[in-house]
């Protein structure tokens, strides 16, 4: 189902006319469509260790650029496997747009009761650390890392729009209380913007690989702080905030990034439930937390 009124559209003749303009070597693979709750780009994968990534959306044409260039440079870092870009494709008279031909990472996705584990959040911690640990200098940013407040008339009108349907007044003191927090005044360090379980990818119930960078950026960490309420339980997110060692504003800041995933439901509620039951999840975990 579209999920953009104005989304460009692929299909799987369409990759293969484009790689056997741009990649003939490859033009001859199977190619099959990923199913995905992924709103910005269209995936196929592309034998067995490449897939496709085609742009379905004006905003996400960018995210072509920043993977191809800062991807290769930050992975080396990391304790865990990100598609690197392997193929650069170019605009056609067909598909006008930048597209990437990038690396298909072993493991899958797993639904959050399966990944609400402690070596999970172990393991997230210590991708986290790594990934703020990469030198921030002239790295590119991103709303995700500005201040929370930025995000509030968006916020504001979606409680309008939802109206009825959500606990209006519990959700407004929550995030009120999220946006009165301290922004950020550290140095601006790498995030990743999108950890929601459907990035995250795992084998034996341990992380495998983190995919979907389009959202990265260099600024405050705090939106990396989503999978504490997006999959993991109490036990779990106490877990996650000591080992990360999170302080209050930080924290609250993390909490005001969870419930400003309302900003979606509205707009996705008819063509991506799984997206829109993740933003529930976590925006139902921010208000039933205490800590």
């Amino acid at each position: 189902m579209r999920m953009h009124p104005n989304e460009i559209e692929t299909d799987a003749d369409l990759v293969r006319r484009l790689l056997d303009l741009q990649f003939p070597a490859w033009a001859e693979r199977d190619i099959e469509r990923v199913p995905s709750a992924g709103t910005d780009n269209a995936m196929y994968r592309l034998g067995d260790d490449l897939a496709v990534r085609l742009p379905k959306i004006h905003w996400a044409l960018d995210s072509i650029l920043k993977e191809r260039h800062w991807i290769p440079r930050i992975a080396p870092r990391l304790p865990f496997a990100v598609p690197l870009p392997v193929g650069e494709g170019a605009p056609t008279d067909e598909y006008q747009h930048r597209w990437n031909v990038v690396q298909w990472l072993p493991g899958a996705t797993a639904p959050p009761d399966a990944i609400d584990r402690p070596a999970v959040a172990d393991d997230l911690v210590r991708f986290l650390e790594e990934l703020r640990g990469i030198d921030a200098c002239g790295g590119p940013t991103h709303t995700r890392g500005k201040p929370l407040g930025l995000q509030d008339p968006a916020v504001q009108k979606s409680i309008a729009a939802l109206d009825g349907e959500i606990d209006a007044a519990a959700f407004s003191s929550a995030w009120q209380q999220a946006i009165a927090a301290p922004d950020y005044d550290g140095e601006p360090v790498w995030f990743h913007g999108d950890l929601a379980y459907l990035n995250v990818l795992s084998a034996s119930g341990r992380v495998a690989g983190i995919i979907d960078w389009g959202l990265c950026g260099v600024g405050d960490p705090a939106i990396d702080l989503l999978p504490a309420w997006s999959f993991f339980t109490r036990d779990n997110r106490r877990r996650f905030r000591t080992a990360l060692d999170v302080d209050d504003a930080m924290w609250a800041r993390g909490k005001g990034w969870a419930l400003a995933g309302i900003t979606g439901i509205p707009y996705y509620r008819k063509t991506n439930p799984v997206l829109v039951a993740d933003k529930i999840r976590a925006i139902e975990a921010v208000l039933a937390d205490d800590d």
